[in-house]
């Protein structure tokens, strides 16, 4: 057996022992109370809104709102939602799914700039055979995108690493938005 194939054979091994990563962040929301039936994008808009940055939401439109995504793609994952409990695109009035739209506008810009991201995945997922998690409670992800975001961890461990607080992208997202509206 060659050199170069026993090495390619002993990373394969040991890629496959990978398996931990280490997210305390989760354990709250795993092993915490869940209230039956409650959609947590309908309970996050139902609290206070003195609880806004608890619960990483960012704005509250008239009919739709933006969060931040609790379990991020990449640093600075946004959501945007209705506040209706809805599936699909269609099952919303003329006036939401203009104001779901503007926030996409909006808020595309206050990602790249908060957040430096050389681009933007912009999409929705309708339906768990089309990747929606919470499929039953429509919402669209803007994910920034950096160059690098993607490399040998994602690959070879499936794994994403987040390196900023959530909390410190929430400020300064707020940041962002306080200072367009003063313009």
């Amino acid at each position: 057996m060659d050199i170069e194939k026993e090495l390619n054979e002993e990373l394969a091994k040991s890629l496959r022992k990978v398996g931990e990563v280490w997210a305390p962040w989760r354990s709250a929301y795993i092993s915490g109370p869940k209230k039956d039936g409650e959609c947590v994008f309908c309970a996050k808009v139902k609290a206070p809104s003195g609880s806004d940055r608890e619960n990483l939401l960012l704005e509250r439109g008239k009919r739709c709102f933006v969060c931040m995504n609790t379990y991020p793609y990449t640093p600075g994952h946004v959501l945007i939602l209705p506040y209706s409990h809805v599936e699909t695109l269609d099952e919303l009035d003329e006036e939401t799914y203009a104001e779901f739209f503007a926030l996409l506008k909006k808020w595309q810009a206050i990602v790249k700039k908060s957040v430096g991201a050389g681009g933007l995945n912009i999409g929705i997922n309708m339906g768990k055979i089309a990747g929606a998690g919470i499929a039953e409670h429509l919402h669209m992800h803007i994910v920034p995108r950096y160059f690098g975001d993607t490399n040998f961890i994602t690959t070879c461990a499936d794994t994403r690493v987040v390196s900023k607080s959530l909390f410190d992208i929430y400020d300064l997202y707020l940041s962002n938005i306080n200072s367009k509206e003063e313009k």
